[in-house]
């Protein structure tokens, strides 16, 4: 399967270890009902809360301080 076959997305979970929120950025392939594939291996032990498409630039998650960020204006 070539790069271009894959779709990178942000996924955001709770590992079962641990309460803190999680986010990782992935490739991955779609089934033919165009549904992202994530592999069994990523998804053992962990509670997913969502799947973005593309990568997301996450500001703040539950309990974290808002992390200052300039605007350009438009």
């Amino acid at each position: 399967m070539s790069q271009s076959d894959l779709t990178t997305v942000t996924i955001i979970y709770y590992n079962e270890s641990s309460v803190e929120l999680q986010h990782t950025i992935k490739s991955y392939p779609k089934s033919e009902s165009g549904r992202v594939i994530i592999d069994a291996e990523f998804k053992k032990d962990k509670s997913i809360v969502a799947v973005c498409l593309g990568e997301i630039t996450i500001l703040n998650k539950l309990g974290d301080r808002v992390i200052s960020i300039e605007v350009a204006d438009e």
